[in-house]
């Protein structure tokens, strides 16, 4: 009987742990801190530019977005894929939810025109952790 509430007290503070957008875990003398951020690709989309002058004017617009997503502090990571296939880059949130990631990418003109798509979900990496 001990073992079952004990069980059901891990799976319960497993996922209340989880609920949240941080959590830390000791090992030693190191605590590591993860956090909760929504990760999105960005796909191609049906619509493309025969013309590379709007093309060039879709992109000043979309790299203007991005710009301020990244100024307001809601987007931590931008970048695009080598290539230029189906995926066309990811974009990091610190936001709470997906929903709010895709309403603030959802106002990006290369998404309302359909040159592009987005796909996003939740992802947990370590807090503070920096690109170089």
């Amino acid at each position: 009987m001990k073992k079952v509430l004990f069980v059901l007290f891990l799976a319960t503070y497993s996922l209340s742990s989880f609920s949240q957008r941080e959590f830390s875990h000791t090992e030693g003398d190191t605590t590591y801190t993860m956090k909760r951020y929504v990760f999105m690709l960005l796909e191609s989309g049906e619509t493309k530019s025969k013309d590379s002058t709007e093309a060039a004017q879709f992109q000043e617009l979309h790299l203007s977005h991005l710009n301020n997503l990244a100024e307001s502090g809601k987007l931590i990571v931008a970048g695009p894929f080598e290539g230029g296939g189906e995926h066309r880059g990811l974009l990091i949130f610190d936001v709470d939810t997906v929903d709010e990631a895709l309403k603030l990418e959802g106002e990006d003109p290369m998404v309302k025109s359909d040159r592009l798509r987005m796909n996003a979900f939740y992802w947990w990496g370590a807090k503070g952790t920096v690109i170089k």
